[in-house]
C-alpha cells in the first residue's frame, strides 16, 4: 500500500472529478479541517457514496477493497481493542486467510489507527480498505452482539445470543433489506418528510407524513415486525439488542439516485418498537425568500429586518410549521464572506456552505446555553440558535445581541403577539425586550392545491349559509374559490407541496410602550394589526383568494382571533 496522505487524496478527487460548485466548495474547505479524521470529513464534503468513496480510495492507496459479504463472513478479532476507539477510529481487525492478522479500514491515511491496531496483535498486520458505512455496520452487529451475550450472563435480559443472531441474519436477508430500499422509495416518490413504521398486536402500520398529513400504506408483506425495526437500526447504526430504551442515529442513504440524511428515533412500546425515519434530502434546493410564500408587504419588512446590524428576531409557530426553512433562508441570504455566521440546532437539516453550523449533544453538555456562551467569543456577526427552551438561553440569546451581534432564534408560541409575554415569563427584563427585540414572525404551513386538479367554484347564497366559515373569513355569493380534486400527480388527494402563511410583528413605538411586566398578547396583537400588521388568517384568506389553497385548510392551520 503506497504511504500517502489525506491531502494528496483531496487533490486526486479534485483532479479526477468534475464535482458540482456546492460540492467542490465543500471538498476545498476540508483542506483547512482541523479534525483528527479528514477522510471522514471529506467524504461527507463529496456527493460520492460511501461505496464509491471506499474505492477511489482503495485504487488511490493500494489497499485490498472489503464489502459488507466479506466483512460479516469474517472471524472478528476484537479482543483487546476498546469498543469506542473502534468505532471512532473505523476499524475493524478480523483473520487473515493466511492466518495473520488484517484490519478493514476506511481512512489509510489513519497511520496511528494502524499502529494501534500492530501493537495489540504483536506483529504486522495488513491494511484493507472498505466503506466508512460498511465498518460502522459491521461493528454494530459484533458489538451488539457481544453486549447481549454480557447481558445474558448477568440475567439482565430475557434475549438469548441465539435470537439476537437469528434476528441479525433476518434484518440482514435480501426481502428485509428490500423491503425498507422499497419504503424509502415510496417516501421519495411521494415526498414525504417521515416514515412511520408502528408494530401493533393486529400487525405492522406503515404511514408516512406527505405535506404535513399522514397517509397510510400499505406494510410489506411477509416481512416480521422485528426484522424490519432492526434493518431500520443497522441502517443508523443502532444497538439492535437494546429493545428497552428509546435510541436516536442517522445515516446516508442513496435511494433512486439520490442522497438522503436521515435520522432515525426508536421508541419501545407495548407492541414492540416503533419507528420514526425523519428524510432530508441532501439537496433541498435553493432558499429563496419568493418561495417562503411571504406576501409582498411582510417579503418588504423581512428584507429590511435583515439589513439590521444587531438585535433579535424570533420565528414563531408549532413543530412542523417551517420555521427551519424560514431560518435557513434567512441565513442564505445574510450569508456573505464579510459576516461570520455560528449556529447551534437539533439537528443540523440544512447544510450551508460558508456558515459554521453545530448540533446540541446533551450526552457530552453541548447545549444551546453552552454552545451561545462560547459563541459570543468566537467573534461572530450572526447567531442562530435553534430554539429558545429555557432561561439561560433566553438570557444568553438577548445578551449577545445587546452586545452588537443579529441573533436569530425560534420559540413555541401560538401567535406572534404571544413571543413577547413568553420571553418575560422566561425571566427577560422588558427594558431589555424593548432594547433588543426587532421582530416576531409567527407561521404555519398550509398545503397548496394541484394546479393540474383544483376546481373553480363559484359561491351562491346557500353555500355561505350552510357553512359559516365562508361568512367568517369575508367571503361573499359571487366570489369564487377552488376545491381539492385529485388526480395521479397528487395521489389522489388535490394537494401537492406546502406554502407558508404568515405574520410579522414589527417593534413598532405602539408595541414597545406595551412591554412590561403586566404586558399581554392580546394587547400587543390589538396595536400590531392597529399598525398594518397582516395577521395569518388574513394571509391565508388572500391566498385562499388567490387559488393557491382551499377554505378547510385555512381553517385548519389558524385561528380566528
Amino acid at each position: 500500500m503506497r504511504d500517502l496522505s489525506a491531502e494528496t487524496f483531496r487533490q486526486h478527487l479534485l483532479e479526477k472529478y468534475s464535482l458540482p460548485a456546492r460540492a467542490r466548495a465543500r471538498v476545498e474547505t476540508s483542506a483547512n479541517s482541523t479534525l483528527t479524521r479528514p477522510l471522514r470529513e471529506l467524504w461527507e464534503a463529496t456527493d460520492l457514496s460511501a461505496a464509491e468513496f471506499a474505492d477511489e480510495v482503495s485504487d488511490y492507496f493500494g489497499a485490498v477493497r472489503l464489502g459488507l459479504p466479506q466483512l460479516l463472513a469474517a472471524t472478528a478479532c476484537l479482543d483487546g481493542f476498546s469498543r469506542r476507539f473502534l468505532r471512532e477510529s473505523t476499524i475493524f481487525p478480523l483473520r487473515a486467510a493466511n492466518g495473520g492478522y488484517r484490519i478493514a479500514v476506511a481512512d489509510p491515511s489513519d497511520t496511528a489507527a494502524i499502529r494501534a491496531a500492530e501493537i495489540v496483535f504483536g506483529e504486522p498486520v495488513e491494511v484493507a480498505v472498505a466503506s466508512f458505512e460498511d465498518i460502522t455496520t459491521v461493528l454494530d452487529q459484533r458489538i451488539a452482539a457481544d453486549g447481549a451475550a454480557d447481558e445474558t450472563v448477568k440475567g439482565a435480559s430475557a434475549q438469548s445470543d441465539d435470537d439476537i443472531e437469528s434476528l441479525r441474519d433476518l434484518a440482514s436477508g435480501a426481502p428485509v433489506v428490500r423491503a425498507l430500499n422499497d419504503l424509502l422509495e415510496r417516501a421519495v416518490e411521494l415526498r414525504a418528510s417521515d416514515i412511520h413504521i408502528e408494530p401493533f398486536r393486529t400487525g405492522l402500520v406503515v404511514r408516512m407524513r406527505v405535506d404535513g398529513l399522514l397517509r397510510a400504506l400499505p406494510p410489506p408483506s411477509g416481512i416480521p415486525p422485528q426484522a424490519l425495526i432492526s434493518r431500520v437500526k443497522i441502517l443508523a447504526g443502532l444497538n439492535i439488542a437494546e429493545r428497552r430504551l428509546p435510541q436516536d442515529g442517522a445515516a446516508r442513504v442513496r435511494v433512486s439516485r439520490a442522497e438522503l440524511d436521515v435520522r432515525v428515533a426508536t421508541m419501545p412500546t407495548q407492541a414492540g418498537e416503533s419507528a420514526v425515519i425523519r428524510l432530508l434530502p441532501r439537496d433541498r434546493g435553493l432558499l429563496e425568500m419568493s418561495k417562503l410564500g411571504l406576501a409582498a408587504r411582510d417579503e418588504k419588512t423581512m428584507s429590511h429586518l435583515l439589513t439590521l446590524p444587531h438585535g433579535m428576531i424570533v420565528v414563531t409557530g408549532p413543530t412542523g410549521s417551517g420555521k427551519t426553512t424560514t431560518l435557513a433562508t434567512m441565513l442564505s441570504i445574510l450569508n456573505e464572506p464579510t459576516r461570520k455566521i455560528l449556529t447551534i440546532e437539533d439537528p443540523v437539516e440544512y447544510e450551508i456552505p460558508g456558515i459554521n453550523q453545530s448540533q446540541v449533544k446533551p450526552s457530552i453538555g453541548l447545549t444551546f446555553a453552552s454552545a451561545m456562551r462560547s459563541f459570543v467569543r468566537q467573534d461572530p456577526d450572526v447567531i442562530m440558535v435553534g430554539e429558545i427552551r429555557d432561561a439561560e438561553t433566553a438570557h444568553i440569546a438577548v445578551h449577545a445581541a445587546l452586545t452588537g451581534h443579529l441573533v436569530l432564534t425560534t420559540l413555541h408560541t401560538d401567535t406572534a403577539a404571544a413571543a413577547v409575554p413568553r420571553l418575560i415569563d422566561l425571566g427577560i427584563e422588558g427594558f431589555l425586550l424593548k432594547s433588543t427585540l426587532r421582530a416576531v414572525v409567527a407561521q404555519r404551513l398550509v398545503r397548496v392545491l394541484c394546479d393540474r386538479c383544483k376546481v373553480p367554484h363559484a359561491l351562491s347564497k346557500d353555500d355561505i349559509d350552510n357553512d359559516p366559515r365562508f361568512a367568517v373569513i369575508g367571503f361573499k355569493a359571487g366570489e369564487v374559490v377552488h376545491e381539492a380534486g385529485g388526480c395521479e400527480r397528487c395521489g389522489g388527494t388535490g394537494y401537492r407541496g406546502r406554502n407558508g402563511v404568515f405574520e410579522i410583528l414589527d417593534m413598532s413605538d405602539e408595541v414597545r410602550k406595551l412591554i412590561g411586566p403586566q404586558t399581554d398578547s392580546h394587547s400587543i396583537d390589538q396595536a400590531a394589526m392597529a399598525g398594518g400588521m397582516t395577521t395569518m388568517l388574513a394571509d391565508a384568506v388572500a391566498k385562499c383568494r388567490a387559488g393557491v389553497t382551499t377554505v378547510p385548510e385555512v381553517f385548519r392551520v389558524t385561528t380566528v382571533r
